[in-house]
């Protein structure tokens, strides 16, 4: 049986790279961050994130988010790092099918049937295809197929296009040649931000047989195109149940115990369809099976959830003890179902 430990060569290079790249103001600024959040010595915090990075895969930022400066070593070793999780991606995506979900439009091919929208790439000469979506549509979103975080991603009305030719040649010089119509998210998500879709982040395991949920993050926004940090968003985790486990917070310092523009209590938030996005995580993370790890992005709409995206690098989203009181991450159920 080949073994399931993860190989020490990926985090050698991680750490090599990273020791290149190393920026020293950044890892002060850091601490002085956690010395203004928890009172800790900046030269003690800014010596234990460096042993913590070298020895325990934990990435500044993680350390930061993540509150690492009040826990134990043992309730640190219960939470997801980006350092690891980047291992489990690189071991369980299958580099032949990465493109899949590295580009947006090669992604709506294969997963068209779990959109429920319809979409459209933008091609020399199909300026007339083009003003029937977007006049159909009303508002569409315009993407980049390759970026990342949110960017490449806008939004246009119908209503302020005057000259279709030139939104066209625009479209087609800023690379934004995928089209969607907008989804429709549930009452219960727009009660929260009505002016971003808020997506749902779940990471899952497909160990090809079993399909195993490890973590669950709801987004939220703040109005613009996309949930993202980059634009003002922020998240907090979910329960097995869809249940918030408390505040929302982001990697900027700020904790939100209400939405900021609709004053929603973040801590009574609950997803709706629960049982629904559980088994529509089951389907999805079939398709692909050479690509096991991924975070796939979800919105429930009225009528249940749809698919955004899928990430084979599923990045890490985390509980944050000082925000919720719970001092444990979950890292133990990536190991249960992973078993490195």
């Amino acid at each position: 049986m080949p073994s399931t430990r993860l190989s020490p060569g990926p985090k050698l290079r991680y750490l090599v790279e990273r020791a290149r790249r190393i920026d020293v103001g950044s890892v002060i600024e850091r601490a002085k961050e956690v010395h203004e959040q928890h009172g800790k010595a900046v030269p003690l915090v800014v010596a234990d994130m460096l042993w913590s990075a070298a020895r325990r895969d934990v990435a500044f930022q993680d350390y930061v988010d993540y509150d690492f400066a009040i826990l134990s070593p043992e309730e640190r070793a219960t939470f997801m790092t980006h350092p690891v999780s980047a291992q489990l991606a690189a071991r369980y995506a299958h580099p032949d099918h990465r493109l899949v979900f590295e580009n947006k439009i090669e992604f709506n091919r294969r997963f068209d049937r779990f959109l429920r929208r319809e979409w459209l790439v933008v091609e020399a000469g199909n300026a007339d295809a083009v003003r029937a979506f977007v006049e159909k549509h009303g508002t569409i979103v315009a993407k980049v197929p390759v970026s990342h975080m949110g960017l490449g991603v806008h939004r246009y009305h119908a209503a302020e296009v005057d000259d279709w030719s030139a939104f066209h040649r625009g479209l087609l010089e800023r690379d934004e040649i995928l089209l969607e119509q907008l989804i429709v998210q549930h009452a219960d998500l727009a009660a929260v931000c009505p002016g971003t879709v808020n997506t749902t982040r779940i990471t899952a395991f497909n160990d090809k047989k079993d399909v195993h949920i490890l973590a669950i993050a709801q987004k939220f926004g703040r109005g613009a195109v996309s949930d993202q940090m980059s634009f003002g968003g922020f998240y907090t985790m979910l329960d097995d149940a869809g249940r918030a486990i408390g505040a929302g917070y982001d990697s900027h310092g700020h904790v939100h115990e209400k939405h900021p523009d609709t004053g929603f209590p973040i801590a009574d938030f609950q997803l709706p369809f629960m049982a629904e996005v559980r088994a529509f995580i089951d389907e999805v993370a079939r398709v692909v099976p050479e690509v096991q790890y991924v975070g796939w992005d979800v919105v429930v709409s009225p009528d249940g959830p749809v698919l955004v995206e899928g990430n084979w690098g599923a990045g890490v989203y985390e509980n944050k003890p000082s925000v919720t009181g719970i001092r444990t991450g979950h890292k133990p159920r990536y190991r249960s179902a992973i078993g490195f």
